[in-house]
C-alpha cells in the first residue's frame, strides 16, 4: 500500500518506476506526475491512473512453441497478474522514451495518452492482439 491513495497497484507502479533501490524518488516522481494529470484533466488522477492501466492491459499475447522441428506463435489468454505487469511496464518504459523535460512530464503524458485511449503503450497493446489474432490458426497447439 502506497501512503497517499492506499493503493496496491499505485505502490506496485512505483516500485517497477524505481532504479538503484531510489523508492522516495521514484515517489516523487510519480506523486508529481499525478499532480499534472490533476492539473491538466481537473479529474481525480487515480481514477485517471487506474483507466490509463486498465486500457493497457492485453488480453492475449503470443507464446513461441517448437512442434516437430518448426517454431509455432501460439495465442495464448493473459493471466491477471501478468496483465497488469505487462501494462505498468509498457506505461513506464514508453514515458521513459518521451520527449518531455522531466520524468514526471513524460510520466503525466504517457498516463493521459493511455487514458485517452492513444499512445505508445496503446500501440503495443493492439500489436500483441494484432500478433495473437493472425495466429490463431496455431491455436490447437496449446498445451
Amino acid at each position: 500500500m502506497d501512503a497517499i491513495y492506499s493503493s496496491e497497484l499505485v505502490a506496485k507502479f512505483v516500485n517497477c518506476l524505481m532504479w538503484d533501490g531510489k523508492k522516495s524518488t521514484s515517489e516523487t516522481i510519480f506523486y508529481s506526475a499525478m499532480e499534472k494529470i490533476q492539473e491538466r484533466t481537473k479529474d481525480d488522477p487515480l481514477r485517471v491512473f487506474k483507466k490509463a492501466v486498465e486500457n493497457t492491459k492485453p488480453l492475449m499475447e503470443v507464446k513461441t512453441r517448437r512442434v516437430g522441428g518448426a517454431n509455432y506463435q501460439i495465442p495464448i489468454e493473459v493471466n491477471q497478474d501478468r496483465r497488469a505487469s505487462l501494462s505498468i511496464r509498457w506505461l513506464i518504459g514508453f514515458a521513459r522514451r518521451r520527449g518531455e523535460k522531466s520524468m514526471s512530464d513524460r510520466l503525466a503524458g504517457e498516463l493521459l495518452d493511455a487514458f485517452n485511449g492513444r499512445g505508445a503503450a496503446i500501440k503495443r497493446k493492439e500489436e500483441v492482439h494484432r500478433m495473437a489474432e493472425a495466429n490463431r490458426a496455431f491455436a490447437h497447439y496449446r498445451w
